[in-house]
């Protein structure tokens, strides 16, 4: 009874994933270690810390006093230009994604063409967009167009693996069904996938609007167009007040872009 007892009393504990307490300790003293070393190999200076806190103080006191006048013309095409931009850039990418995904969906296209539109996913969503931006320009120069292209390729990607992924996960039965009738691939994809993933379609493409206008301020600093190269401008002259109205606005057309993308994927989805 006393034995019984005892066993009941007993908790179950997930097995340690290293059994040994020693090894445990020496893992964690040579990861403490290392981390020591790593910090160490910064070169972090007291006084550059200091020097960095003192900047840092000089620029947030600036942003608390934007000043929107100084270069308003060039905030304005800025702005106008990122728009310009993500609609652009939007609409090309999405347009361009459909194909790719159709050949990506393993359950609608055949094994050659799923490894080459895989492959293809996978280089374009593994790129950074500063990464992308930061080739485009090098490849066409500074401007809107290689913007463009930044955002069109990497648009591709973000649709074009999440599409793949809901057609891969449709309902079989019913292109079963069109199959038997004799339907070719076209007629397939047009009666038995559209209708189930049209819905998706226009959500992801709203929400990946969104994406690129946000996309589009952080690669203007590196040149590729927008009202990021403005605010690149401002914040090289030193000129914070004008940066802090600038981050001001960005902040701003962000929240209503958010929240406006939010509404129509409401009312259309």
């Amino acid at each position: 009874m006393q034995a019984a007892n005892a066993v009941a009393q007993q908790t179950w504990s997930k097995p340690s994933l290293i059994k040994s307490p020693v090894l445990r300790w020496m893992i964690l003293v040579a990861l403490v270690l290392y981390v020591v070393a790593a910090v160490n190999s910064f070169q972090i200076d007291g006084q550059r810390i200091i020097a960095g806190l003192d900047r840092g103080k000089t620029m947030l006191l600036a942003f608390l006093r934007p000043n929107f006048a100084a270069r308003q013309h060039h905030i304005i095409n800025g702005i106008t230009e990122s728009i310009t931009m993500t609609i652009v850039a939007t609409s090309v990418g999405v347009l361009l994604a459909v194909p790719i995904t159709l050949g990506a969906a393993k359950n609608i296209s055949p094994i050659p063409v799923y490894i080459l539109c895989r492959c293809l996913l996978g280089i374009f969503r593994s790129l950074h967009v500063v990464i992308l931006a930061i080739l485009f320009v090098i490849m066409f120069g500074f401007g809107p167009f290689a913007g463009v292209l930044t955002l069109v390729v990497n648009s591709i990607g973000f649709v074009g693996k999440l599409l793949a992924e809901d057609i891969e996960n449709i309902d079989g039965e019913a292109l079963e069904a069109i199959r038997a009738t004799g339907a070719s691939w076209s007629q397939m994809v047009l009666f038995g996938v559209w209708p189930q993933i049209s819905t998706r379609f226009i959500g992801l493409s709203i929400y990946r609007a969104d994406q690129s206008f946000r996309q589009s301020t952080v690669i203007g600093l590196v040149g590729a167009g927008g009202i990021g190269g403005v605010l690149e401008t401002a914040m090289g002259r030193y000129d914070y007040n004008t940066a802090g109205g600038i981050l001001l606005i960005i902040i701003v057309l962000v929240i209503m872009g958010e929240y406006a993308s939010s509404a129509i994927r409401r009312r259309l989805i």
